[in-house]
């Protein structure tokens, strides 16, 4: 999928999660201690920034709380897509990850939806939004 016009204008590569997620914000914290550089930026789906991308895509409300979304370059991921190329902007081991992309969406997006079902039943909900320390602050967009 592409980049619609009306968000060139934000930083990339742009990574969107559910920040009431545990499990969701457990992998932003893992990517922000493997990407020294700051290259990979975030924002949380429940930010006017998140809202503003589903009207852009013509998603339905909702649609970003259960899907990781990345922008990156022109492209847009989705889903298994999303947190598989956010690795390559890691350092350390978890690059050896990225040729699981080989592996067809159609056969990897059904693990990505079962834990996308059940991940606040298996990890837990967070009572209130993500909130990065003041250090790591500029690396997320629209707080």
């Amino acid at each position: 999928m592409k980049l619609p016009a009306a968000l060139s204008d934000l930083p990339r590569p742009l990574y969107f999660f559910d920040g009431y997620c545990v499990l969701c914000c457990g992998f932003v914290a893992f990517c922000l201690a493997r990407d020294p550089e700051g290259r990979l930026k975030f924002a949380s789906a429940q930010s006017a920034l998140g809202q503003r991308v589903l009207k852009a895509f013509g998603l339905p409300d909702g649609t970003l709380d259960r899907t990781i979304l990345l922008l990156d370059g022109d492209d847009v991921y989705l889903r298994s897509a999303a947190v598989l190329r956010s690795l390559r902007h890691l350092r350390g081991p978890v690059r050896w990850l990225k040729p699981l992309l080989l592996i067809p969406a159609f056969l990897r997006d059904p693990l990505y939806d079962l834990v996308a079902r059940n991940r606040y039943r298996w990890f837990g909900r967070r009572p209130s939004c993500f909130v990065p320390t003041p250090r790591m602050r500029d690396r997320f967009i629209d707080l």
